[in-house]
C-alpha cells in the first residue's frame, strides 16, 4: 500500500521531482520562497512557501529558480509566460483565482494565442498554478471558482484534482505540457490525505476518473464535489439507487467520451460544480449531453451549483449557498421519478 500524504505535500512532491529531472523548470510569485524579509536559509524562512505552505522547502533546495516577487500579479504572471516562451518551464503561481482579473490579459491575449499567431512555431510550456473554492469564510473576492473563465479561452488548458494522488499525477503532466496550462487548487482539499506513490508520474490530460460505477444515475462531479457526490451516493446506495461518478480531471480538455458512454449506460445526469451555472461548467455538460446523446436520456439532466450571487462570508450563509451531499441526493431523486 502506497504511503498517505495531504494534497498539498503533493503539489510540493510534484514541483521537486519536475525541478530535479529539468533544470529548465522554475517557481515564480508571492512568497513561494519563503515569504517577506531578507534571503535567508534559516529555519523560519523554511517555514514558508506561499500562502498555505504548498512550496515549503522547496526554496533550499533550488535557490537560483524560485522567485519571490512583488505583489503585481500582471507583472509576474506576464513574466512566468515569457520565460516560458523564451525556454524555460515557469510555474507561476497566482495566490487566489479570484485575481484573475489584473493578470487575465497575459493568459487570454497572450500565452493562449502565441502557438497559434506564430505559424505553430512558438510553444508556452507555462503552468499557472492558483487557488479555488470557498469554505473557510473568506468572503466574496477570496472563495470563488472562476475556471470556465479560463476554460472558454482556446489554447488555455484548466486541470482540477480532487485528490492527492491526481494532484501530483497532474501537475506533473502540466509542468511538462508544451501548452499553457492553469491547474486550480481547491483550498479546502488541500490538507485531505490520499495514497501517493513517492516516484514520479504523470496522469494524461483530458482522461477522466471514473470514481464508481453505477446503472441508474451519472453523477459528473469537480474538485471537492467528489467529496460530497461520494457521500450522497452511499444513502442513495441504501435505497438501491446506483450512481456513476465521473472526475472530469480536466475541464479543457473534456472527455467527453467518457460523460457520453456513461450517460448512455444510465440515461440519467446529474452535474455538481461549486462554481455558478450561467455559463458554467455544469450548464456546459448539460448541453453537450442534451445536444449529442440525447436519445439516450430518461430524464432532464439536473445542475446542482451555488446560486448566481457573490460568495457570502457568514459562515451560515456560505454553508447554504455551496452544493453539498444533500443536494446532490436531492438532485439525483429528482431524476429518477
Amino acid at each position: 500500500m502506497a504511503r498517505k500524504i495531504m494534497f498539498k505535500d503533493a503539489l510540493n512532491e510534484a514541483m521537486r521531482l519536475e525541478m530535479e529531472r529539468d533544470e529548465s523548470v522554475v517557481l515564480i510569485g508571492l512568497d513561494v520562497a519563503g515569504g517577506a524579509g531578507t534571503v535567508t536559509l534559516d529555519k523560519e524562512r523554511d517555514s514558508w512557501g506561499g500562502v498555505l505552505g504548498v512550496s515549503k522547502g522547496l526554496y533550499p533546495l533550488f535557490p537560483d529558480r524560485i522567485i519571490d516577487t512583488p505583489i503585481s500579479e500582471s507583472a509576474y504572471i506576464g513574466a512566468a509566460v515569457g520565460a516560458s516562451a523564451c525556454g524555460l518551464r515557469a510555474i507561476g503561481e497566482l495566490m487566489f483565482s479570484d485575481f484573475m482579473g489584473v493578470c487575465f490579459d497575459q493568459l487570454y491575449n497572450q500565452a493562449a494565442k502565441f502557438r497559434y499567431m506564430f505559424g505553430g512555431k512558438a510553444v508556452t510550456p507555462v503552468t499557472i498554478r492558483t487557488m479555488i473554492g470557498a469554505g473557510f469564510s473568506a468572503a466574496a473576492q477570496h472563495s470563488q471558482s472562476p475556471y470556465s473563465m479560463f476554460a472558454h479561452v482556446p489554447g488555455l488548458k484548466c486541470i482540477i484534482p480532487s485528490n492527492p494522488y491526481d494532484a501530483k499525477g497532474l501537475l506533473a503532466a502540466s509542468i511538462a505540457d508544451d501548452d499553457p496550462c492553469v491547474f486550480f487548487e481547491h483550498k479546502a482539499l488541500y490538507t485531505m490525505k490520499g495514497e501517493v506513490p513517492e516516484e514520479h508520474y504523470t496522469i494524461p490530460l483530458g482522461k477522466a476518473n471514473v470514481v464508481q460505477e453505477g446503472k441508474d444515475v451519472t453523477i459528473v462531479a469537480l474538485a471537492r464535489m467528489v467529496q460530497f457526490a461520494e457521500k450522497a451516493a452511499k444513502k442513495l446506495a441504501k435505497d438501491g439507487i446506483e450512481c456513476t461518478i465521473i472526475d472530469p480531471r480536466t475541464i479543457s480538455p473534456m472527455d467527453w467520451d467518457a460523460i457520453y458512454s456513461s450517460v448512455e449506460k444510465t440515461g440519467r445526469l446529474v452535474v455538481v460544480d461549486e462554481s455558478y451555472d450561467l455559463c458554467g461548467v455544469a450548464s456546459d455538460i448539460c448541453g453537450h449531453v442534451s445536444q449529442n446523446v440525447f436519445g439516450a436520456l430518461k430524464a432532464a439532466p439536473q445542475m446542482v451549483t451555488a446560486p448566481f450571487v457573490p460568495t457570502p462570508f457568514a459562515a451560515n450563509l456560505e454553508a447554504a449557498y455551496l452544493p453539498d451531499a444533500k443536494k446532490i441526493e436531492a438532485a439525483v431523486r429528482k431524476t429518477m421519478e
